[in-house]
């Protein structure tokens, strides 16, 4: 009877092992950041139009809101002079039956103050209609702007998803070999690795060495250092940028010989000083 393969638990695999998996893990989020690249500055420009016309869209619909409310004003005060102007009649058809002055007089006053109501209600009734034009041109220019913004949003929205149509299957198989990758790494190691990586303009969370230098910030490793991170016993990372290091050779990478510095050219004068 063949026995059940058991899967080996992350933490159990060697240094080695758990560093050829970050490295391989790596080398596939790079490979998918290569692909982001492609879309440029499409994500942020569409995310900036989308932004943009809900703004619009939010002060076209304030706008609106306010135009209602100031259309309510006029309205209220219209009724404001219809009502005054009809007691204004009743107190000037009053003022033709009093018996005296006093009484008169009074109802003048009450006229009067009835009058500087309607004044009111007018001034007021053009400010409301004054104002109501003016959020109605904004209304209508930031509608003109909101559909200029839409055509071009539906531009760079289908160029975005062309590229992303493009790089779909590749982006897909490369996320899926990710995935099974972490599931090798140990969960504290592979957090530690993506914040690293978060944490880095190139995102780059392990590099192997380079000349003697850190792959990541090519600040010089001490040669214990090194020796170490050949020995592969631990988890060496870079004391100037914190990234995880890893030797060429466990990386697959053929290293990189240091340039050696071509001899000077002896002049004649210089070869005839040693002949004296």
């Amino acid at each position: 009877m063949a026995t059940k393969d058991i899967k080996k638990d992350p933490s159990e695999y060697s240094v080695e092992e758990k560093l050829q998996s970050l490295y391989q893990l790596q080398t596939m989020l790079t490979e998918i950041d290569k692909i982001k690249t492609l879309r440029g500055e499409l994500p942020l420009e569409v995310q900036d139009l989308e932004d943009e016309i809900a703004g619009l869209t939010t002060r076209i619909e304030k706008a609106s809101s306010d135009v209602v409310e100031m259309s309510k004003g006029v309205t209220e005060n219209k009724n404001t002079i219809e009502v005054s102007k009809a007691q204004i009649a009743k107190y000037q058809e009053q003022q033709d039956h009093v018996s005296n002055n006093r009484e008169f007089d009074s109802l003048n006053k009450e006229i009067e103050f009835k009058n500087l109501e309607v004044e009111l209600a007018e001034k007021r009734i053009r400010e409301f209609t004054n104002a109501i034009n003016a959020k109605k041109e904004e209304i209508e220019t930031n509608r003109a702007i909101v559909a200029e913004k839409q055509q071009d949003l539906e531009v760079k929205k289908s160029e975005l998803q062309e590229i992303i149509e493009e790089n779909r299957q590749e982006e897909e198989r490369l996320r899926e070999k990710c995935k099974n990758l972490e599931l090798n790494i140990e969960p504290r190691l592979l957090q530690s690795f993506k914040r690293i990586r978060n944490n880095t303009r190139n995102g780059l969370g392990i590099v192997y060495v380079q000349r003697e230098s850190c792959g990541g910030c090519f600040n010089k490793i001490p040669p214990q250092r090194q020796l170490d991170i050949r020995m592969r016993k631990k988890i060496i990372v870079c004391e100037y940028c914190g990234r995880i290091m890893i030797d060429p050779e466990l990386a697959g990478v053929k290293e990189e010989s240091k340039q050696t510095e071509a001899p000077k050219r002896r002049t004649r004068k210089a070869a005839a000083a040693d002949e004296d």
